[in-house]
């Protein structure tokens, strides 16, 4: 059984369509990518899985099993022992994700009081012990500090022991490396493998870096207008990408010796105005008069994506 599974899930905030048929699955130590522009749905389903839709927002249609319970189904009460203690959350920017009153041994430390019944001495003496075991110096000094006297990556490094306090068996990590410079991204994307292979964690790794979720993820999900229109093993969609968003994506990435930036032509399509048919249809160079309709995924060259050139078992082949 996975860990994590989606199954045609619909969210919709204030009548708007946000996320449209979502399906995926997740194992136990495995990692799915989840890769797509600003506004394609990414961090809306990880903030369904965790049950934190904004005001206005509901799951119209579809399931989310954590362990073969449907978390869409929980009341307020039940959700307080599964954020924290089964699925944790690591944000994009530390410093807001941190209780600026509190000091950062505390802030640990209440994840285990709370989640697995500790008394205060043995959860300080936890969150020191985590703090050593994700990498921040000094750790016994360093838990005794706010996190304005830390720096972006330390700060970091403390959401990361928060998450994995209580040993959660889903984390979901939303853009956690984006307002770290290189080097720090490249730590923390190894200190999210490393305490991934020890807790045995199915992790869900949002980014709009495809560089980020190659160097991870173990599949990788292709999001678009609010739905996944490419979906496979990572190494297959980076090797052989089926769906034309995915061959734009990937040819936009900057390169060495690149003499132009590359980019897709076109605007995202508003969700509250989506075009009929294919969404991306407008934007594509392939678009033909059977894209008027909305395609299903099929199966194509170890991926499957969403594209009516594919129907017929054709093989896509990345432009250049």
């Amino acid at each position: 059984m996975p860990v994590i599974k989606v199954d045609n899930l619909h969210v919709a905030v204030r009548a708007t369509p946000i996320l449209r048929g979502v399906s995926f699955e997740v194992e136990a130590g495995k990692t799915l990518g989840v890769v797509g522009e600003s506004g394609c749905g990414k961090s809306m389903t990880g903030k369904a899985i965790m049950g934190m839709l904004p005001n206005g927002g509901a799951v119209t249609d579809g399931s989310i099993l954590l362990n073969g319970r449907d978390l869409t189904t929980l009341s307020k009460k039940e959700w307080l022992g599964i954020r924290g203690q089964e699925i944790a959350l690591v944000m994009q920017d530390p410093f807001t994700s941190l209780n600026p009153l509190m000091r950062v041994g505390d802030q640990i430390a209440e994840v285990l009081t709370l989640h697995k019944g500790m008394s205060k001495f043995d959860a300080q003496v936890q969150a020191v012990e985590l703090l050593e075991k994700v990498g921040v110096p000094s750790p016994v000094d360093s838990s005794r500090k706010y996190p304005h006297q830390m720096s972006g990556g330390q700060r970091q490094r403390v959401v990361i022991a928060i998450a994995f306090a209580a040993r959660p068996k889903l984390l979901i990590a939303d853009e956690p490396t984006t307002a770290l410079d290189v080097t720090l991204q490249a730590q923390i994307l190894r200190l999210l493998k490393q305490m991934q292979e020890e807790e045995n964690t199915a992790v869900i790794l949002i980014s709009h870096d495809i560089g980020v979720i190659a160097s991870v993820s173990d599949q990788m999900a292709v999001y678009y207008a609010g739905r996944v229109v490419e979906m496979g093993d990572t190494e297959e969609v980076l090797r052989t990408p089926q769906h034309p968003y995915t061959q734009a994506l990937l040819e936009a990435m900057p390169t060495v010796g690149m003499d132009r930036l590359r980019v897709i032509s076109g605007q995202p399509p508003l969700l509250a105005d989506l075009p009929e048919g294919c969404s991306f249809a407008p934007r594509c160079p392939f678009a033909f008069d059977k894209c008027n309709a909305e395609p299903p995924l099929f199966p194509a060259e170890g991926t499957e994506a969403a594209c009516w050139r594919l129907e017929s078992g054709f093989v896509a082949t990345p432009k250049g």
